[in-house]
């Protein structure tokens, strides 16, 4: 469904990533790990459009997406989750859901993907007239989520999910994107520094290091790899 062919991206005379190639098939979790500054954020943030690539290639089911501006590629299906939620922090919660609508021009469309959010997330439809940026660290993130699938994505990316949120509320987080992944057949990529949690749901795996794909597998034998336990799952 996505293919990443040797992208290279630089900030200014930096060069974040470093002709990097990826795959996600269709209905997959895909997850990628690194330390800080490995180039993470960066891979979802020129494949959603929002960085401009010096090099290579992005194909979103056979179309190079590289030079699109970012609103026509949410169009195409692709919606990202950005780190640290970007709520917004002045709206309410609907008023939100209906931003990550903004492209949608049927009500009926619309009103069915809300009763789908409140579905997976009950707390926003209990929360619906707050202003978001007084909820919980977690509560934002179901928000984001939810914003996120208002545009009625095929291909979802989620930068960090579990950032700022309490143990708790993780694993319902966790436990909710593989709830949509199976409901909906819905294609995601992962970016999680909780490297046991996200390999746990996803089923391969890519680990960046200063800008490069070091290794790529299954989510299972990354997990018996020794030097990926001894440098992101804890030995």
């Amino acid at each position: 469904m996505l293919e990443v062919k040797n992208l290279t991206v630089n900030y200014g005379a930096i060069r974040a990533l470093r002709g990097i190639s990826l795959q996600v098939g269709q209905g997959e979790i895909v997850t990628l790990i690194g330390a800080n500054g490995a180039g993470k954020t960066t891979t979802l943030r020129a494949i959603s459009g929002l960085l401009r690539s010096q090099e290579g290639e992005i194909l979103y089911q056979g179309r190079d997406i590289a030079r699109l501006p970012a609103h026509q590629i949410v169009q195409l299906g692709l919606s990202q989750v950005p780190e640290g939620r970007m709520v917004f922090a002045n709206l309410t919660v609907l008023e939100n859901l209906m931003m990550g609508a903004f492209l949608q021009r049927d009500r009926r469309l619309i009103e069915g993907e809300m009763d789908y959010v409140f579905g997976i997330f009950p707390r926003l439809k209990e929360r619906l007239r707050q202003i978001a940026g007084t909820l919980s660290g977690g509560e934002q993130q179901m928000l984001a989520i939810g914003r996120a699938l208002m545009s009625r994505p095929n291909f979802l990316m989620l930068d960090e999910p579990s950032l700022g949120i309490a143990p708790i509320l993780v694993k319902t987080i966790f436990e909710k994107i593989v709830e949509i992944n199976r409901q909906r057949g819905l294609t995601i990529l992962l970016v999680e520094q909780n490297a046991n949690l996200a390999l746990d749901i996803s089923r391969h795996g890519c680990v960046l290091e200063t800008g490069q794909i070091i290794l790529r597998d299954t989510s299972a034998a990354l997990r018996a790899n020794p030097k990926v336990r001894a440098a992101y799952l804890g030995g």
